[in-house]
């Protein structure tokens, strides 16, 4: 009989405690039946609840991203110059400055079109066909027509299509770290677990996107679409919030701060125009003339290609950048939260430590040794006892994994735990196959969750048969008869040990039987075992990932282990890593129960986050970032994605991730290793390092610029030419751009390949609120700026009265204005030199440790030749040819900088010696820092 038909509630996985109830409630509840929904009830319901899949949302429209880039107040006051030029006929100006903002218009465009389809990349998690029992037939149907209430058939190497209640299963093992962070599969139950039960204990549920890895099961549809713990995870992800970086936040601040002051200057300039005599059209071409000068046009370009070279430095380093942002994000973190598996750990499991009777062994490389007599491991291959070599054979034979070469690297066909102890053997020299030759298996009982163990019948090589038996220790030592002075409490006792050390224990036995024993039965298993011993293993933590870690804490960034493994696991882990101090892990249960305020202090006094789901990786993510820190993530699963994108910087792994978590993070690391997040965030120090120095390098230019223009303003004459009034400019709007866009430019992005300073990693990180325009770069820039202004301006007004009698105003003034730009950019030349470092002289850095700084100064070395003397560059900028003599005495005006700057700084550094990198000391948040626990 088929259910009634009536409106079934709207169900889910999170809305009901499917996982709590019994079978049979579960079908009630739901109203179906063991045999299906009919076709016309499963029609109804689609109708009812729509299709079984993820809404996809559509990310920013490319005029969205456009718009963004045009909706900045600099890039406002230079459309407004540009449109002021052309209304007072200044026409090729304007279109100058028209091309400047659409060159970094289209450089913002480019930076931000790929961003943005985390979403649509959970899509991709469901499976396109499902097998589902419709009146008692077996029928396979496109997954995105599931609904609640359908009975699917579930099989090993299925993935999972929507969230599902087990009501029969046979040794049925579901692999869900993608979506728990659980490292190993998962057995699954139909018995009901406890309503507070986590997502990674639901034993008796199956979730949408996850893989069937070993055995059987049938089930029932909870829930569908977004009512998934998949489509929970989607609401999440779109929920998550895109934050500024520390650089634009810097860099927009910058930009209010100069618009502002940009404004107020060109209006008191244009009055001071006003009140000397100029006319209203000579008055306002003088503040656009001004607005041209300020605004550091090439910025927007200096930073977005020095952050593109960080991306090819950090690409080398095993870090993929996704958004040139990300680059700077790094090296201002302050905090790590990791991922465990894969990432601080190999994502295998590993036998480390044996217990038989007669003694404790723990691994040593690729051998074996009594506790405390770690040796060699040549020595240990030969010297293994026979009682431990006795565990290991049982526990290769007891076995249904294989190990073969494939491509010159080893592939496990099987459960990784099985897998583990094929491998503990290989350590100590044994040959699995030789092995499983000599020892014939004869029959088995299959591993059965219900059983908790496997029994396997082999021949023993002597004309008798050895039944093996491997399973839970507690259920194992049941079928034991102890001797050798040891006991049920003693063996126990050691289970306990090992897995406080977070290790996954299975306990081995043996029992000889006649050589006539040809089949196992039930009352074979019941007793009469000798016990073997003991073998614990873990995912062990990556070597490297120890010293990362180290090296971590030494720059001051507290690592924070997040983890949906189980909690002794992450606390064992932890202490091994020296991420977990004196303490214990915390829960995800246990976070679910503080309010905010008793969050961010649990995110802040503890290290190791442990069962925990996205929604807690989540609200840490956001407790830490309301507590002042710059957050880095990583991750590799479903249950990471709205972390990854919370966060100020997401890292996601790109041989375990998903498709998911790489498209939510910032970088991806192509070798899954938290060794290059370390690496990485040395290189995003490198690069701010690099930026503060470009900054120190170009804003001096823009003032010098500005001083000059309103020197001239101000105080230079206003002639009478041909019957006109011409005011008298040390230089026009076209040469100001030139030396603002292309010869600022081409000098300051040499200094983005500048090496790292030694002590990059030493120091703490910079405060999040710092501003990038420190109290030294203000002071460096105001000096710096004064001596162009003085320099060009006096050499502007000595050749211009040196030459106006013999060679008239017009020529005489193209003349001068040429020097006054060509001894502008001879100050930048050698200003150049001087930034290479903000502390040290660069002979002690090393004149040629960076060639590129030559290529850029050769380079514009060319371009200005060309603004001099090539006639069409004289029609556009309105130049003149100059004299070899001239050249030199616009080169030695603008070398006085070098001494000048040698001596603040001298000065400065004996004011600061322990001042460090980018030459200013900023106020530092030191984060609470790890120990080995």
């Amino acid at each position: 009989m088929n259910p009634p038909q009536t409106d079934s509630p709207t169900v889910s996985s999170q809305a009901q405690p499917w996982h709590s109830l019994p079978p049979e409630a579960v079908l009630e509840a739901i109203q179906t039946r063991p045999e299906g929904l009919s076709d016309a009830e499963a029609r109804t319901r689609l109708e009812r609840h729509g299709p079984n899949v993820l809404q996809r949302v559509s990310g920013e429209s490319p005029l969205t991203l456009l718009w963004r880039q045009v909706n900045n107040p600099l890039i406002w006051v230079l459309l407004a110059s540009a449109g002021l030029a052309i209304a007072l006929g200044k026409v090729a100006d304007g279109l100058i400055v028209l091309a400047v903002v659409v060159l970094n218009t289209l450089i913002g465009f480019v930076q931000e079109f790929r961003a943005g389809k985390a979403i649509e990349a959970l899509t991709q998690m469901v499976p396109e066909n499902a097998t589902v029992l419709r009146d008692g037939r077996k029928v396979t149907v496109p997954s995105s027509e599931l609904v609640p209430g359908d009975v699917v058939l579930l099989a090993s190497g299925d993935k999972v299509p929507a969230d599902v209640r087990l009501l029969a299963g046979r040794n049925l093992q579901v692999e869900e770290a993608a979506l728990t962070g659980e490292s190993l599969p998962t057995e699954k139950r139909v018995a009901p677990v406890p309503a507070s039960a986590g997502v990674g204990d639901r034993t008796s549920m199956a979730f949408g996107g996850t893989h069937v890895t070993y055995g059987t099961g049938t089930a029932v549809v909870v829930a569908t679409g977004g009512a998934t713990e998949l489509g929970r995870i989607s609401q999440l992800l779109s929920e998550a919030m895109d934050l500024q970086t520390p650089l634009t936040k810097a860099i927009a601040v910058i930009g209010r701060y100069l618009t502002i002051a940009i404004l107020v200057i060109s209006v008191v300039l244009m009055g001071v125009g006003l009140v000397r005599g100029y006319g209203i059209a000579e008055s306002l071409m003088a503040a656009l003339t001004l607005a041209v000068a300020a605004i550091p046009e090439g910025l927007p370009a200096i930073v977005t290609i020095a952050l593109a070279i960080g991306v090819q430095y950090m690409a080398s380093r095993r870090a993929i950048i996704r958004k040139l942002p990300a680059v700077e994000t790094l090296g201002s973190t302050t905090v790590i939260c990791s991922d465990k598996t894969g990432t601080l750990t190999r994502n295998e499991m590993t036998v480390q430590a044996l217990w038989t009777p007669k003694g404790f062994y723990t691994v040593s490389g690729v051998g074996y040794a009594p506790q405390g007599e770690l040796r060699r491991d040549e020595q240990l291959l030969s010297s293994l006892p026979e009682d431990a070599r006795e565990l290991l054979v049982a526990g290769t034979l007891c076995n249904d994994a294989s190990v073969r070469e494939k491509e010159g690297a080893s592939e496990l066909t099987g459960d990784p735990t099985e897998g583990a102890l094929l491998v503990a053997a290989a350590k100590a020299g044994l040959k699995v196959e030789e092995l499983r030759a000599c020892h014939r298996r004869v029959d088995a009982i299959p591993f059965e969750s219900e059983n908790q163990f496997m029994a396997t019948l082999n021949e023993d090589g002597r004309g008798g048969r050895n039944l093996l038996l491997k399973g839970a220790p507690e259920v194992v030592l049941r079928r034991c008869v102890l001797n050798d002075g040891v006991d049920a409490d003693k063996v126990l006792g050691e289970v306990e040990r090992m897995a406080s050390r977070g290790m996954r224990v299975l306990a081995v036995a043996s029992k000889s039987l006649p050589a006539s024993h040809d089949g196992l039965r039930n009352e074979d298993v019941t007793g009469g075992f000798r016990l073997l011993g003991l073998q614990g293993m873990i995912d062990p933590p990556r070597q490297e990932a120890i010293s990362a870690v180290g090296a971590c804490h030494t720059a001051g960034i507290t690592v924070k282990m997040i983890t949906g493994d189980h909690a002794k696991t992450a606390e064992a882990i932890g202490a091994q890593l020296g991420i977990l101090e004196d303490g214990r892990a915390v829960t995800g249960a246990e976070l679910a129960e503080l309010d905010d305020t008793r969050l961010r202090e649990a995110a802040l006094s503890s290290n190791v986050f442990a069962r925990v789901a996205p929604e807690h990786k989540l609200r840490l993510v956001r407790a830490l970032q309301t507590e002042g820190q710059v957050v880095a993530m990583t991750g590799d699963g479903v249950n990471d994605a709205p972390a990854l994108k919370q966060a100020n910087i997401g890292v996601a792994m790109g041989i375990t991730g998903t498709a998911v978590s790489k498209e939510a993070a910032d970088i991806i690391l192509t070798d899954d290793n938290f060794a290059s997040i370390a690496a990485a965030v040395e290189e995003g120090r490198r690069v701010y390092d690099n930026l503060i120095k470009s900054l120190a390098f170009v804003l001096p230019t823009n003032l010098g610029l500005a001083l000059i223009l309103i020197v001239g303003v101000a105080f230079f004459p206003i002639l009478r030419v041909a019957g006109e009034r011409e005011p008298l400019l040390a230089m026009l709007p076209t040469q100001l751009l030139w030396i603002n866009l292309v010869a600022t430019v081409a000098l300051a992005l040499p200094l983005a390949f500048e090496a790292r300073e030694p002590n990059v990693m030493q120091r703490m990180p910079r405060h999040p609120d710092a501003p990038v325009l420190s109290g030294f770069v203000v002071m460096r820039t105001v000096l710096v700026a004064v001596l162009m202004c003085a320099g060009a301006t006096g050499l502007f007004l000595w050749e211009y009265n040196a030459e106006v009698g013999r060679l008239g105003h017009e020529l005489a003034l193209r003349e001068a204005q040429t020097m006054a730009v060509t001894t502008v950019i001879m100050f930048q030349i050698f200003y150049l030199l001087n930034c290479r470092s903000l502390r040290d002289s660069f002979f002690r850095i090393g004149v040629f440790s960076n060639p590129f700084v030559y290529l850029g100064i050769g380079t514009l070395v060319l371009l200005q030749l060309g603004f001099i003397y090539l006639p069409f560059m004289q029609a556009v900028f309105n130049t003149a040819p100059l004299s070899l003599e001239a050249l030199g005495l616009c080169a030695l005006v603008g070398a006085m900088v070098l001494p000048v700057i040698s001596v603040e700084k001298w000065l400065r550094s004996r004011r600061t010696r322990d001042e460090r990198g980018a030459g200013t000391r900023l106020p530092l948040r030191v984060p609470r820092r790890a120990t080995a626990g």
